[in-house]
């Protein structure tokens, strides 16, 4: 009974110690001053996770209204802070890469890209890398590729009959990428090893899963042949900047501005680099410029008011320079300019863009809420949802191109980063210009050569994509123009 009351003394002292902590603590320790965001509910462990594949832009459509610009998606053992809107982006897109940092959250890159480029180098690397990117896209760099645009274009479409029927999506993906083969890889890929190197891209790209974002080396099928064609293509490269080098023989391409690009040290750049730079351009453009122009031609040919605009503005451009095209005549096209920005508005092919967060900062919703957003979440926004918000863009749902004309210009109204197709500040695409010569001088010529009719249903969004793009077939009756 001795021992029965010790054990009962000290088990009574014990509760006591641990309540008077509490006590204690409640009134001297200070709680945590930090205002989270609200949380996505969801069951424990893989209910964040389960909402996320089921589609991210599903979830953003619950939880906005509920939750508001600012919240959290509990993901495993990660937390994913969504800011929608520009009142909450702007830091997103404006932090430094110390604070909020691209190359954790695209790893899953890396095995497509390669090794030494892009996210598998450090931040000032990558930097020096972009800068290459930015000086094979300078506007005297530009206008030896718009005649490259032009050319392709003609010849692709000069194989086209009188009239008939035609898939629009898998002939702009073909002409696509020709286009791209010539201006980025070069003519050795575009007269003599395009179709090799278009069936490896093609292995790649298929290599490149949702899974694979997680688990970017799992040993299933799609990875080996990913793995297989990098390989390949690395050979290929080497092969065509050797063979460069002992020539002598200098391009106008995307390639020869890789092979001749050096460090701030003076090195210059390794085959390796040169190949993985060339893979990471082309699957910036080729999959985004493709997608944008089949959903140019479908609103456009659903739409016959932008329509009758673009195609006037093609006769007066006629009438001024003739039958000429090129990199300043482009430039004029600003009707048909507005129709892609408006596709793009409504189709960003990126619909998440991710950041990993490496130091604390606040952020003010538009309505005047403060959120403390803490280290090590990773930070998202949506170019896909917050392109269609109705506070920013007036009836958001409808396409458009008249909301980006000078009386009105909705994309800048609410300020910075109202628009983000592109993405926006520090992170802005490179390719931009480049993207919309391409699609300018495809639509240029179809308009001024072909009346097109849309004869399959509007197409559907494909969400299962990684670059989310054109569902089904976009089948198009033409008849090719009678010269006057």
């Amino acid at each position: 009974m001795e021992v029965d009351s010790k054990l009962l003394n000290v088990g009574a002292l014990l509760i006591a110690t641990l309540v008077a902590a509490k006590i204690i603590a409640a009134f001297l320790i200070p709680r945590s001053r930090k205002r989270l965001p609200p949380v996505v509910k969801a069951f424990p462990v893989v209910g964040g996770l389960l909402r996320f594949l089921k589609g991210p832009i599903v979830m953003l459509r619950q939880e906005y209204p509920k939750l508001g610009s600012v919240f959290t998606l509990n993901l495993v053992n990660k937390n994913i802070t969504f800011l929608i809107g520009p009142e909450v982006s702007a830091h997103f897109f404006k932090a430094s890469e110390t604070d909020l940092s691209q190359q954790e959250v695209y790893q899953f890159n890396v095995p497509t890209f390669g090794p030494g480029v892009v996210f598998d180098v450090d931040y000032s690397v990558r930097q020096e890398q972009f800068r290459f990117f930015t000086e094979s896209l300078r506007v005297n760099k530009l206008k030896g590729y718009v005649d490259h645009m032009i050319f392709e274009a003609e010849e692709f479409f000069s194989k086209w009959g009188d009239s008939g029927e035609v898939d629009l999506k898998l002939e702009l993906e073909h002409l696509i990428i020709l286009t791209a083969s010539r201006c980025l890889l070069g003519e050795e890929v575009r007269n003599k090893l395009f179709d090799d190197v278009s069936a490896l891209f093609h292995d790649l790209d298929n290599g490149m899963l949702p899974i694979s974002v997680i688990f970017p080396y799992l040993p299933i099928p799609a990875h080996r042949r990913r793995d297989q064609a990098r390989k390949k293509l690395a050979e290929i490269f080497a092969t065509i900047i050797t063979s460069r080098k002992q020539s002598g023989k200098s391009e106008n391409d995307m390639l020869q501005c890789f092979i001749d690009s050096k460090y701030k040290n003076g090195r210059p750049t390794s085959e390796s680099e040169v190949t993985g730079l060339l893979i990471a351009a082309l699957f910036a453009g080729q999959h985004t410029s493709s997608i944008t122009s089949t959903w140019t031609g479908a609103y456009l040919l659903c739409n016959q008011k932008h329509m009758a605009a673009v195609v006037e503005e093609q006769k007066d451009l006629v009438k001024k320079h003739g039958d000429k095209v090129d990199h300043d005549i482009l430039s004029e096209m600003n009707v048909l300019y507005r129709c892609i920005k408006e596709a793009l508005r409504l189709h960003p092919p990126l619909i998440m863009l991710l950041r990993s967060s490496h130091s604390d900062f606040t952020v003010t919703t538009k309505e005047g809420e403060d959120y403390d957003i803490p280290k090590g979440h990773i930070v998202a926004t949506s170019p896909a949802f917050a392109n269609r918000l109705p506070h920013i863009f007036k009836d958001p749902d409808t396409y458009d191109p008249d909301r980006f004309g000078p009386e009105r210009e909705e994309d800048k109204a609410a300020g910075a980063f109202s628009y983000i197709s592109f993405g926006g500040g520090r992170h802005g695409c490179l390719g931009e210009p480049f993207a919309y010569l391409q699609i300018k001088a495809i639509w240029s010529h179809l308009l001024r050569n072909f009346e097109l009719e849309l004869v399959s249903p509007f197409p559907e969004i494909d969400w299962n994509a990684m670059v989310v793009g054109v569902k089904g077939k976009v089948m198009v009756r033409y008849k090719r123009k009678v010269l006057q």
